[in-house]
Protein backbone atom coordinates (compact mmCIF):
# COMPACT_ATOMS: atom_id res chain seq x y z
CA UNK A 1 0.00 0.00 0.00
CA UNK A 2 1.35 3.43 -0.96
CA UNK A 3 1.79 5.81 1.97
CA UNK A 4 -0.50 8.82 1.95
CA UNK A 5 1.13 12.03 0.74
CA UNK A 6 1.46 14.70 3.43
CA UNK A 7 1.84 18.28 2.28
CA UNK A 8 4.38 20.20 4.36
CA UNK A 9 5.37 23.86 3.89
CA UNK A 10 9.03 23.99 2.85
CA UNK A 11 9.72 27.67 3.38
CA UNK A 12 8.30 30.75 5.04
CA UNK A 13 6.24 31.85 2.01
CA UNK A 14 4.60 28.43 1.72
CA UNK A 15 3.86 28.43 5.44
CA UNK A 16 2.27 31.88 5.12
CA UNK A 17 0.06 30.73 2.24
CA UNK A 18 -0.95 27.58 4.13
CA UNK A 19 -1.78 29.53 7.29
CA UNK A 20 -3.82 32.10 5.37
CA UNK A 21 -5.87 29.40 3.60
CA UNK A 22 -6.33 27.25 6.71
CA UNK A 23 -7.54 30.24 8.73
CA UNK A 24 -10.47 30.56 6.32
CA UNK A 25 -11.45 26.88 6.58
CA UNK A 26 -14.14 25.41 8.79
CA UNK A 27 -12.09 22.20 9.03
CA UNK A 28 -9.56 23.67 11.44
CA UNK A 29 -10.48 23.99 15.14
CA UNK A 30 -12.49 27.11 15.96
CA UNK A 31 -9.64 28.68 17.96
CA UNK A 32 -7.54 28.82 14.76
CA UNK A 33 -10.22 30.15 12.41
CA UNK A 34 -9.38 33.66 11.29
CA UNK A 35 -5.99 33.56 13.06
CA UNK A 36 -3.21 32.79 10.55
CA UNK A 37 -0.51 33.87 13.01
CA UNK A 38 -1.64 31.19 15.48
CA UNK A 39 -1.67 28.61 12.68
CA UNK A 40 1.87 29.49 11.62
CA UNK A 41 3.19 29.06 15.14
CA UNK A 42 1.22 25.86 15.76
CA UNK A 43 2.46 24.29 12.51
CA UNK A 44 6.06 25.25 13.31
CA UNK A 45 5.74 23.88 16.84
CA UNK A 46 4.14 20.73 15.46
CA UNK A 47 7.01 20.25 13.00
CA UNK A 48 9.45 20.34 15.92
CA UNK A 49 7.40 17.60 17.59
CA UNK A 50 7.17 15.50 14.40
CA UNK A 51 3.54 16.35 13.60
CA UNK A 52 2.26 17.06 10.08
CA UNK A 53 0.54 20.45 9.66
CA UNK A 54 -3.04 19.23 10.07
CA UNK A 55 -2.02 16.96 12.94
CA UNK A 56 -0.53 19.98 14.66
CA UNK A 57 -3.73 22.01 14.24
CA UNK A 58 -5.88 19.16 15.55
CA UNK A 59 -3.68 18.27 18.52
CA UNK A 60 -2.03 21.54 19.63
CA UNK A 61 -4.46 23.84 21.40
CA UNK A 62 -4.06 27.43 22.55
CA UNK A 63 -5.62 27.36 26.02
CA UNK A 64 -5.67 30.50 28.16
CA UNK A 65 -3.06 32.01 25.90
CA UNK A 66 -0.49 29.20 26.02
CA UNK A 67 0.20 26.26 23.70
CA UNK A 68 -0.76 22.81 24.96
CA UNK A 69 -1.33 19.33 23.56
CA UNK A 70 -4.29 17.03 24.18
CA UNK A 71 -3.63 14.13 26.56
CA UNK A 72 -3.98 11.36 23.97
CA UNK A 73 -1.69 13.21 21.53
CA UNK A 74 0.81 13.73 24.35
CA UNK A 75 0.94 9.97 24.86
CA UNK A 76 1.35 9.39 21.11
CA UNK A 77 4.29 11.81 20.93
CA UNK A 78 6.05 10.03 23.79
CA UNK A 79 5.39 6.59 22.30
CA UNK A 80 7.07 7.77 19.09
CA UNK A 81 10.30 8.41 21.00
CA UNK A 82 13.13 5.93 20.53
CA UNK A 83 13.42 5.85 24.34
CA UNK A 84 9.83 4.70 24.92
CA UNK A 85 9.28 1.46 26.82
CA UNK A 86 5.76 1.22 28.27
CA UNK A 87 3.02 2.84 30.33
CA UNK A 88 0.64 1.56 33.00
CA UNK A 89 -2.46 3.49 34.14
CA UNK A 90 -5.08 2.61 36.75
CA UNK A 91 -7.70 4.08 39.07
CA UNK A 92 -7.53 3.02 42.72
CA UNK A 93 -10.09 3.48 45.51
CA UNK A 94 -13.56 5.00 45.52
CA UNK A 95 -15.14 8.27 46.58
CA UNK A 96 -12.83 10.70 48.33
CA UNK A 97 -10.13 8.01 48.50
CA UNK A 98 -9.99 7.63 44.72
CA UNK A 99 -6.74 8.32 42.89
CA UNK A 100 -5.24 7.86 39.44
CA UNK A 101 -1.83 6.20 39.09
CA UNK A 102 0.36 6.50 36.00
CA UNK A 103 3.63 4.60 35.64
CA UNK A 104 5.83 5.50 32.67
CA UNK A 105 8.90 3.49 31.70
CA UNK A 106 11.72 5.03 29.68
CA UNK A 107 14.44 2.72 28.38
CA UNK A 108 17.47 2.75 30.64
CA UNK A 109 15.80 4.86 33.37
CA UNK A 110 13.88 4.14 36.53
CA UNK A 111 10.09 4.24 36.05
CA UNK A 112 8.33 7.51 36.75
CA UNK A 113 5.28 6.95 38.96
CA UNK A 114 2.80 9.77 39.52
CA UNK A 115 -0.47 9.73 41.45
CA UNK A 116 -3.22 12.33 41.37
CA UNK A 117 -5.92 11.88 43.97
CA UNK A 118 -9.26 13.46 44.80
CA UNK A 119 -7.45 15.17 47.66
CA UNK A 120 -5.07 16.79 45.15
CA UNK A 121 -7.98 17.89 42.98
CA UNK A 122 -9.73 19.45 45.98
CA UNK A 123 -6.57 21.28 47.02
CA UNK A 124 -6.31 22.73 43.51
CA UNK A 125 -9.98 23.75 43.50
CA UNK A 126 -10.83 21.30 40.70
CA UNK A 127 -13.02 18.67 42.39
CA UNK A 128 -16.67 19.46 41.77
CA UNK A 129 -15.77 22.17 39.25
CA UNK A 130 -18.34 22.49 36.46
CA UNK A 131 -17.61 20.75 33.16
CA UNK A 132 -15.37 17.68 32.71
CA UNK A 133 -14.40 17.51 36.39
CA UNK A 134 -18.07 16.90 37.20
CA UNK A 135 -18.96 14.87 34.11
CA UNK A 136 -15.87 12.65 33.84
CA UNK A 137 -13.99 12.83 37.16
CA UNK A 138 -12.08 9.56 36.69
CA UNK A 139 -10.94 10.58 33.23
CA UNK A 140 -9.74 13.96 34.51
CA UNK A 141 -7.79 12.33 37.35
CA UNK A 142 -6.24 9.98 34.80
CA UNK A 143 -5.28 12.82 32.42
CA UNK A 144 -3.71 14.85 35.20
CA UNK A 145 -1.57 11.92 36.45
CA UNK A 146 -0.65 11.03 32.85
CA UNK A 147 0.33 14.59 31.99
CA UNK A 148 2.65 14.94 34.98
CA UNK A 149 4.24 11.51 34.44
CA UNK A 150 4.87 12.01 30.72
CA UNK A 151 6.32 15.48 31.28
CA UNK A 152 8.70 14.11 33.92
CA UNK A 153 9.77 11.10 31.83
CA UNK A 154 9.88 12.66 28.34
CA UNK A 155 10.66 16.39 28.52
CA UNK A 156 12.73 16.03 25.33
CA UNK A 157 9.77 14.66 23.34
CA UNK A 158 7.26 17.22 24.62
CA UNK A 159 9.50 20.31 24.34
CA UNK A 160 7.94 21.94 27.40
CA UNK A 161 4.31 21.53 26.30
CA UNK A 162 1.73 20.72 28.96
CA UNK A 163 -1.55 18.87 28.49
CA UNK A 164 -4.54 20.86 27.26
CA UNK A 165 -6.55 19.41 30.13
CA UNK A 166 -4.10 20.92 32.62
CA UNK A 167 -3.86 24.24 30.76
CA UNK A 168 -7.65 24.62 30.82
CA UNK A 169 -7.58 24.60 34.63
CA UNK A 170 -4.90 27.29 34.98
CA UNK A 171 -6.50 30.63 35.95
CA UNK A 172 -6.24 33.13 33.10
CA UNK A 173 -5.00 35.85 35.46
CA UNK A 174 -2.40 33.85 37.37
CA UNK A 175 0.15 36.29 38.84
CA UNK A 176 3.75 35.08 38.68
CA UNK A 177 5.63 38.16 39.86
CA UNK A 178 6.99 39.26 43.22
CA UNK A 179 4.96 41.32 45.65
CA UNK A 180 6.54 43.86 47.99
CA UNK A 181 4.62 45.29 50.90
CA UNK A 182 5.71 48.71 52.12
CA UNK A 183 4.33 51.52 54.21
CA UNK A 184 3.90 54.59 52.02
CA UNK A 185 5.74 57.69 53.18
CA UNK A 186 4.78 61.30 52.50
CA UNK A 187 6.33 62.44 49.25
CA UNK A 188 5.93 64.85 46.36
CA UNK A 189 2.59 65.48 44.76
CA UNK A 190 1.16 62.60 42.76
CA UNK A 191 0.61 62.73 39.02
CA UNK A 192 -3.15 62.93 39.62
CA UNK A 193 -2.68 65.94 41.91
CA UNK A 194 -0.45 67.68 39.36
CA UNK A 195 -2.89 66.93 36.52
CA UNK A 196 -5.75 68.30 38.60
CA UNK A 197 -3.85 71.54 39.14
CA UNK A 198 -2.51 71.83 35.57
CA UNK A 199 -4.65 69.70 33.22
CA UNK A 200 -2.71 68.07 30.41
CA UNK A 201 -4.03 68.18 26.84
CA UNK A 202 -6.23 65.12 26.28
CA UNK A 203 -4.94 62.72 23.63
CA UNK A 204 -6.96 62.02 20.51
CA UNK A 205 -8.32 58.49 19.93
CA UNK A 206 -5.68 57.93 17.25
CA UNK A 207 -2.90 59.00 19.61
CA UNK A 208 -4.16 56.57 22.26
CA UNK A 209 -4.30 53.83 19.63
CA UNK A 210 -0.73 54.69 18.63
CA UNK A 211 0.42 54.35 22.24
CA UNK A 212 -1.28 50.96 22.54
CA UNK A 213 0.29 49.67 19.33
CA UNK A 214 3.75 50.88 20.42
CA UNK A 215 3.33 48.90 23.65
CA UNK A 216 2.40 45.73 21.71
CA UNK A 217 5.34 46.23 19.32
CA UNK A 218 7.70 46.48 22.29
CA UNK A 219 6.31 43.23 23.74
CA UNK A 220 6.76 41.47 20.38
CA UNK A 221 10.35 42.68 20.07
CA UNK A 222 11.20 41.25 23.51
CA UNK A 223 9.34 37.93 23.05
CA UNK A 224 10.97 34.54 22.84
CA UNK A 225 9.29 31.66 20.95
CA UNK A 226 6.85 30.69 23.71
CA UNK A 227 6.03 34.29 24.65
CA UNK A 228 5.34 35.08 20.99
CA UNK A 229 3.03 32.06 20.72
CA UNK A 230 1.19 33.16 23.86
CA UNK A 231 0.88 36.70 22.53
CA UNK A 232 -0.55 35.48 19.23
CA UNK A 233 -3.08 33.32 21.09
CA UNK A 234 -4.20 36.03 23.52
CA UNK A 235 -7.97 36.31 23.09
CA UNK A 236 -8.17 39.79 24.60
CA UNK A 237 -5.43 41.02 22.28
CA UNK A 238 -7.22 39.56 19.26
CA UNK A 239 -10.43 41.34 20.25
CA UNK A 240 -8.59 44.66 20.60
CA UNK A 241 -6.93 44.14 17.24
CA UNK A 242 -10.26 43.50 15.55
CA UNK A 243 -11.52 46.86 16.79
CA UNK A 244 -8.23 48.53 15.89
CA UNK A 245 -8.29 47.16 12.33
CA UNK A 246 -11.79 48.53 11.81
CA UNK A 247 -10.69 52.10 12.58
CA UNK A 248 -6.94 52.14 11.96
CA UNK A 249 -6.01 49.27 9.60
CA UNK A 250 -2.52 50.69 9.12
CA UNK A 251 -1.74 50.41 12.83
CA UNK A 252 -3.00 46.82 12.97
CA UNK A 253 -0.87 46.00 9.93
CA UNK A 254 2.18 47.12 11.90
CA UNK A 255 1.41 44.45 14.54
CA UNK A 256 1.00 41.72 11.91
CA UNK A 257 4.25 42.76 10.22
CA UNK A 258 6.13 42.82 13.54
CA UNK A 259 4.81 39.38 14.57
CA UNK A 260 5.77 37.90 11.20
CA UNK A 261 9.25 39.43 11.33
CA UNK A 262 9.82 38.25 14.92
CA UNK A 263 8.49 34.78 14.06
CA UNK A 264 10.85 34.65 11.09
CA UNK A 265 13.82 35.70 13.20
CA UNK A 266 13.11 33.30 16.09
CA UNK A 267 11.67 30.16 14.55
CA UNK A 268 12.21 29.78 10.82
CA UNK A 269 15.73 28.43 10.22
CA UNK A 270 17.91 29.66 7.41
CA UNK A 271 16.76 27.94 4.23
CA UNK A 272 13.11 27.59 5.31
CA UNK A 273 10.97 25.29 7.43
CA UNK A 274 12.27 21.77 7.59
Amino acid sequence: MTAAMVLRPQNFDQLTVFATMAAKSALVPRDYQGKPENIMLAVQMGSELGLAPMQALQNIAVVNGRPAVWGDAMLALCKASAHWDKISERIEGEGDAMRAVCEVHRKGDNPVIVTFAVEDAKRAGLWGKGGPWTQYPKRMLQMRARGFALRDAFPDALRGLISAEEAADIPTETFRGTTIEATPEPGPATREEINAAVPLPEKTPEERARDWVDNILARIAESDEIALHNLAGDGALSAHRTRLAAKYPGLDAEITSAMTARFNALIVPEGGVE
